[in-house]
């Protein structure tokens, strides 16, 4: 007795879902590079599903995603697929601790204004206490005050001066990254985008969506490595400055910064 295929069986895959959208779309592959920026060769292996010229599974999610937007399908049961028949998909790396340290590093620029308040009430008692023991001491000299003579300008003056403030830094100081490293802000400000980041060893600082209202920072000590699926959802800066580029919506972008050239990518 013969068993019949399921019905996951008898779905087109990965490749061929994307192809026949495509074709359902009235679209070239040369249309399709043309709006998703991914090169004709890799839109023609895709389809074929050979993900082995995507660079890797993070571009290889993007790219599947980004064509089928393009032709108009949902390209999330076909990521999922994806994650499947390659092991699942990694988790994203948390940022919890670069922002902690941003948060530990600028809290000594804070003005200390207790320490301020308790110096000068120690030097207000010392000069009080002064002057009364000086009264006691020398009544000649109270008289002399009191007949109009000009006192000692040493013995009037506080001996503690409080300290100054120093300036609550600005929104613009916090984000500036050391010269010795590369610090990248994204901001997604026009709406949500999937992101990609990477260190100058390669290695995954994140990987998923940035919600609208959401931004991450990541910081390196030489390079820091960007795929963007909605470049034009994101507001950048890099190493404290706000680059003006614009980039279209849905537009993918590959982008790397470092520390001698932050406007590079």
């Amino acid at each position: 007795m013969s068993i019949g295929n399921s019905p996951e069986d008898d779905r087109p895959s990965i490749g061929r879902a994307l192809q026949q959208a495509r074709i359902a779309a009235g679209l070239t592959v040369e249309e399709v590079s043309s709006s998703t920026r991914v090169r004709i060769p890799i839109v023609h292996a895709i389809e074929e599903d050979d993900f082995s010229r995507c660079g890797g599974d993070v571009y290889a999610r993007g790219h599947i995603r980004n064509i089928a937007r393009a032709v108009g399908i949902d390209p999330e049961p076909l990521v999922e697929r994806y994650d499947g028949d390659h092991g699942g998909r990694p988790a994203p790396t948390p940022a919890a601790p670069l922002f902690e340290a941003e948060r530990i590093r600028s809290e000594p620029r804070r003005p200390n204004w207790t320490a301020a308040m308790v110096a000068a009430i120690v030097a207000v008692v010392g000069f009080v206490g002064f002057t009364l023991f000086s009264g006691e001491e020398k009544p000649s000299n109270t008289a002399q005050v009191a007949e109009g003579s000009t006192p000692d300008k040493t013995a009037a003056k506080p001996t503690t001066k409080p300290a100054d403030p120093k300036p609550v830094p600005s929104e613009s100081a916090i984000a500036a990254a050391p010269r010795d490293k590369v610090t990248v802000k994204l901001g997604a400000s026009q709406g949500k985008s999937w992101i990609s980041v990477k260190d100058h060893n390669g290695r995954l600082l994140f990987d998923g969506l940035l919600l609208e209202g959401e931004s991450k920072t990541f910081q390196d000590k030489e390079r820091i490595d960007l795929v963007l699926g909605n470049a034009g959802a994101i507001e950048l800066f890099v190493n404290g400055k706000k680059l003006q580029d614009r980039f279209e919506p849905g537009q993918v972008e590959r982008l790397t910064y470092t520390k001698g050239d932050p406007e590079a990518g």
